[in-house]
């Protein structure tokens, strides 16, 4: 068992991690928040174990639409579960400015399982997919009215628009 305190301050730097990857778009310091043999479940790409799937997951994520333009993911809400050493939190997942201020964004609920010294040995993330394409779309359509819309982006909108 950990004390409400060291899982408070895990997840404090855990967040600081996370907004300073954001911010630098340099994802390694967040993989080595993990265990070396850390469980991953993310329920689109499935189930990673180890930081070396995690970190080759992350860096294609937040390197291809729509990742690359999610700007924050900061914490709207989170429970400390002491009996289980988790933190269960809701993500949210803004995407960059399409060009008049506009914040479209989706969230997720993480659920992290601490393991001590400031790591956490697992994570799921879980949410609706569809609710990320139809965000990511509804970005793409005011990107393209505004005439802001990227080549990465106008891909992505080609390749998915009857889904959405």
């Amino acid at each position: 068992m950990f004390s409400r305190r060291e899982l408070a301050d895990a997840f404090r730097k855990f967040e600081q991690t996370v907004a300073r990857a954001a911010e630098t778009r340099d994802w390694d310091a967040w993989v080595e928040h993990y265990t070396r043999d850390v469980e991953y479940v993310e329920h689109a790409a499935g189930t990673m174990k180890g930081r070396e799937e995690v970190r080759a997951w992350i860096r294609k994520t937040m390197t291809t639409f729509p990742g690359s333009h999610m700007v924050a993911f900061p914490t709207l809400w989170s429970v400390i579960d002491e009996s289980t050493g988790r933190i269960i939190c809701e993500l949210d997942n803004p995407m960059v400015d399409p060009g008049d201020g506009t914040v479209i964004s989706a969230t997720n609920i993480s659920i992290l399982t601490y393991a001590g010294d400031g790591q956490w040995r697992r994570q799921e993330d879980i949410y609706n997919p569809l609710r990320f394409a139809r965000a990511a779309m509804t970005w793409c359509r005011k990107a393209q009215a505004l005439g802001t819309l990227d080549d990465a982006a106008a891909r992505w909108m080609s390749a998915h628009e009857g889904m959405t």
